[in-house]
């Protein structure tokens, strides 16, 4: 080993226990939609090994994301959770802390828009989701000139004001907060994909993607778009009690509550298992966790924890995740996470 890796061992060493008491409980924050399939993973652990039941708090993939590349320490988390891939600039951010880590994909889900159980059957198209949700929107009540719509501030106050086939009541939608990995997913998977069915919008994209971003990303401030935080069951709890909205969250709490409320068809598909993992749900996406590899070995059970998050019995086909909402991944691709989580692989971006 060379001088700077002994240095840095000793840093990492130092930071690890200065001013912090030995930790033998694996800390886990991020992801709300994760957050039910790690609990599980964790329950099943503490039950089964030697190893203390993992803490795993719901924080947001973005406030996971935060934590968890703030640096060494025992005073810091060991693993995220998270509904979308590390973002560049936080993968950097822990690049200048001195972490290294591994990503692990643990299967698919899909983001589904739902409504109370008795309410109308919700059948929308992504752009009709963009000019719902979106702050800024083509002008209705101006055509567009040379390829180019004005957006004005969005005036759609009912459903049918985007279409008449839609229901007749006004837009309440309660969403995931900015810190959510779901909202940011919900943004590029159905706002964007929405707003380029607009020609003009496409064309932004190649010529100004920052002010096409802007505006296919950007949610209402008007009291239609609500922020509900990151605790989805009680989400859930309010669609029940309200007809009149709709929820943007995971799949995983539709298939765990599909007592109390429905998922909205999106271009002509139902949000269902089977149309998840084959494609065909289009507002879908993969789903992480993060790994910190100075905390292995000096925080016990880690590896292990791994180890059962990515066993065929966990996120297998016929896995106990499953009957939590979790899509698997291919036979192969499982065991390449399997296989990176036992050795480490460090991520690379």
């Amino acid at each position: 080993m060379n001088k700077f890796k002994l240095a840095m061992a000793a840093l990492i060493g130092a930071a690890m226990t200065s001013g912090v008491q030995a930790r033998d409980q694996i800390e886990i924050v991020g992801s709300s939609t994760v957050f039910p399939f790690a609990t599980a993973v964790a329950e099943q652990f503490g039950r089964t090994s030697k190893f203390k039941t993992p803490v795993i708090e719901s924080t947001g993939s973005g406030g996971g994301m935060k934590l968890f590349c703030a640096g060494i320490g025992l005073e810091h988390p060991d693993v995220t959770n998270a509904s979308r891939r590390i973002k560049e600039k936080e993968f950097k951010k822990c690049q200048a802390n001195g972490i290294d880590l591994t990503e692990i994909v643990i299967g698919f889900d899909g983001i589904v828009l739902a409504n109370a159980k008795g309410a109308p059957q919700l059948e929308l198209t992504r752009q009709q989701i963009y000019l719902a949700t979106a702050k800024m929107v083509p002008d209705p009540n101006r055509p567009c000139q040379s390829n180019w719509c004005e957006p004005v501030k969005n005036p759609y106050q009912k459903w049918s004001d985007i279409d008449a086939s839609l229901p007749n009541a006004k837009i309440e939608i309660l969403g995931p907060p900015p810190t959510s990995g779901t909202r940011d997913a919900f943004q590029e998977l159905a706002m964007s994909k929405g707003a380029n069915a607009f020609p003009h919008m496409k064309k932004l994209k190649k010529s100004d993607k920052k002010m096409w971003k802007k505006l296919t990303r950007t949610v209402r401030e008007d009291g239609a778009w609500i922020d509900a935080g990151e605790n989805d069951n009680l989400m859930v709890s309010k669609l029940a009690a309200n007809p009149k909205a709709v929820g943007v969250f995971g799949y995983s709490f539709l298939d765990q509550n599909s007592d109390k409320i429905k998922g909205a068809i999106v271009e002509g598909i139902q949000p269902t298992f089977e149309n998840i993992a084959e494609g065909k749900y289009r507002i879908s996406r993969s789903l992480y966790f993060y790994i910190k590899h100075a905390h292995v070995g000096t925080v016990p059970g880690i590896l292990e924890y791994v180890a059962e998050f990515t066993s065929e019995k966990a996120f297998g086909e016929d896995g106990y995740l499953l009957d939590k909402g979790l899509i698997p991944l291919p036979s192969s691709e499982r065991q390449k996470y399997r296989k990176d989580g036992k050795n480490l692989t460090k991520l690379a971006m």
